[in-house]
């Protein structure tokens, strides 16, 4: 099924129960968007659903109101289980279903996911609930525990199936999968269908309904996209001057790294800004806090990582600003859908170093929309911003404070020291204002704030002292990777300090680098697992802040101790697609996929259609 407008025009259309379609009414929402319009009638009937669309089209509430229409409020143990890759997207779908279900006396949802204390989800399992959405991790193990018992489920959704395989929880996916009841009914949902997913909907699902809302530009085409080509001026200080001349509600920064994310923050806030960072070493209950107070508005400005901000869907963001360019086109999609939602205007501003140049060339292609080129506002922009903001204070201040006390307190200073009116307020203005000029001095001098911040030609040795061409082999022995974006990324091999002695899989490599350091799952690759370490491919040229980083990360009880591989290092020769296994392992990957898709589906048998 393609996205073909149905001809339904309201909520009403659709056979949703009275008390949902009141808190539809309640938040506003009147018309359903394709997916919504094409799911939910299925899931009402109690078909099983595959379902590829991009975030932002509305598929939590595709697959929520129907669920919610169908529950049994008077069963206290799960009903439903939505399986969500990071923590902050499993309790963005628990507070819509929360939201949707405000009118069902007695609805209870929880969310469950690392990071949280244990006692906490046992006793709120133990008082039931309807249902649980939770990370793969921590569902199995309270199923380990026997403290999540799955044999009253009617319904499993797995969301954002493509996140999961790329973070390597995929394996984990499959485990639920197994244990859950035969004749449940399970929606899946992918903004993309790689085949391992489309294996996993061929085994587990029967006879689904195929619903595919067609990847256009309509989540950009309202989405103004600009760049600013880094040099000359600290990004730092460029990003100050852009934040004083545009006019934001809230934003989201992005950077690359966990570090980044504090530094900046704390530099914008000695700037005065309302800022603050989101990354994966806060504990949950201050990541919950960040994001709750940038939906409420006690704080403007999040900077945070491609991990950290997935599932991140809040309503007041009107700009994007990728500070550091992504790594492909994909994660850039991603970034930039944060803001422009549910038909509502939103910029997205890069900043890319001239070296970085091809890279925008992808991304126009991915998009199909051109990106501009913008240049700083200028001393006088910024300088004319400030004056208004200070006049409209004092227009503001007038119009809503009682000034009496102060009127006569004024007048009386001029009798008694014989100064006017204006003087009077120019040393008031002046007192306000403090040391801090008003005004912004002419743009500094070129300096340059990191090597990538350089002109390419720069740095480049003289002719005479290039190697020759012959004697290049060693430079350009690095491989390149192509991942689905399109984009070819040079890669190093790297070494690792945990291996087959400790208990290592790939996907544990994958996940923890990819949560703990905001590198995205596709681009982790060809992992190698000997018997004291492993290797791993990532992506050439990372900063060292970031090989810090990943020094520190544990794994198996490991520290990694990451270190860059002198010379090449043998491949085996297996597709792009087989990445994260010694050759032997991944043999038997395929071999066991082969035997599934040979196999009858578990499920076999059709369900009678409510």
């Amino acid at each position: 099924m393609s996205n073909d407008v149905s001809t339904l025009s309201t909520f009403r259309d659709l056979a949703l129960i009275e008390p949902l379609l009141k808190a539809l009414d309640d938040v506003g929402y009147e018309t359903p968007s394709p997916i919504q319009a094409q799911v939910i009638p299925f899931m009402l009937q109690g078909k099983d659903v595959l379902g590829q669309a991009q975030t932002g089209t509305g598929k939590t509430a595709a697959f929520a109101l129907p669920i919610l229409s169908r529950i049994d409020l008077r069963q206290k143990d799960p009903q439903v289980l939505v399986l969500a890759p990071t923590r902050e997207l499993a309790i963005q779908v628990a507070e819509a279903f929360q939201r949707y279900a405000a009118h069902l006396k007695g609805f209870h949802v929880l969310p469950i996911y690392g990071g949280q204390d244990y006692s906490t989800q046992l006793r709120q399992l133990k008082r039931g609930a309807h249902v649980v959405v939770g990370t793969p991790g921590r569902v199995m193990d309270h199923m380990r525990k026997g403290t999540l018992n799955l044999d009253t489920l009617k319904v499993l959704v797995l969301d954002e199936a493509d996140e999961m395989l790329r973070m390597g929880f995929i394996d984990d996916v499959e485990w639920v999968l197994e244990k859950t009841p035969d004749d449940i009914q399970i929606a899946l949902f992918s903004a993309t269908m790689p085949t391992v997913i489309r294996k996993i909907a061929q085994e587990y699902l029967t006879n689904p309904e195929q619903v595919t809302i067609k990847v256009t530009t309509a989540s950009a085409e309202n989405i103004r996209q600009r760049f600013w080509m880094v040099s000359g001026v600290h990004k730092l200080d460029a990003l100050t001057r852009i934040l004083e001349a545009e006019t934001f509600d809230g934003m989201i920064i992005f950077v690359r790294t966990k570090t980044a994310t504090i530094e900046l923050a704390e530099k914008l806030e000695a700037r005065g800004y309302s800022a603050a960072a989101i990354n994966g070493d806060m504990s949950q209950a201050l990541r919950e806090r960040t994001i709750a107070h940038l939906k409420n508005g006690k704080l403007d400005i999040l900077i945070a990582t491609d991990v950290a901000a997935r599932g991140l869907d809040v309503d007041r963001i009107t700009h994007v600003v990728n500070y550091d360019i992504p790594y492909d086109t994909e994660s850039y999609i991603h970034r930039i859908g944060r803001t422009g939602r549910a038909g509502r205007s939103g910029d997205a501003i890069l900043f890319i170093a001239p070296r970085e140049r091809k890279l925008l060339g992808n991304i126009e292609k991915a998009t199909k929309q051109k990106v501009e080129e913008m240049g700083l506002p200028s001393t006088e922009v910024i300088n004319n911003k400030r004056i208004s903001r200070f006049k409209q204070n004092i227009t503001d201040t007038l119009a809503v404070q009682e000034l009496s006390f102060f009127s006569q307190l004024i007048e009386q200073y001029q009798q008694e020291h014989n100064v006017s009116a204006l003087e009077i307020a120019a040393a008031l203005a002046k007192l306000v204002q403090g040391d801090t000029p008003l005004l912004m001095q002419n743009l500094p001098k070129k300096s340059y704030e990191s090597r990538e911040d350089r002109p390419q030609r720069e740095d480049r040795p003289r002719r005479e002292d290039r190697p020759r061409r012959e004697d290049r082999s060693e430079r350009d022995h690095k491989p390149k990777r192509s991942f689905g974006s399109g984009v070819n990324v040079e890669m190093e091999v790297f070494r690792i300090e945990v291996g087959h002695a400790h208990g290592v899989k790939p996907g544990n490599i994958v996940g923890a680098i990819a949560n703990e350091t905001g590198i995205d799952g596709d681009h982790i690759a060809r992992i190698r697992i000997e018997e004291d370490y492993s290797t791993v491919e990532l992506p050439a040229g990372m900063p060292k802040e970031l090989i810090e980083e990943l020094k520190k990360i544990r794994v198996a009880g490991q520290q990694l101790n990451i270190s860059k591989m002198d010379g090449s290092v043998r491949r085996p020769k297996v597709d792009d697609g087989v990445r994260r296994s010694k050759p032997d392992d991944a043999t038997k990957k395929v071999d066991k996929t082969k035997k599934r898709m040979g196999s009858t589906s578990r499920r076999a048998k059709p369900k009678p259609t409510e």
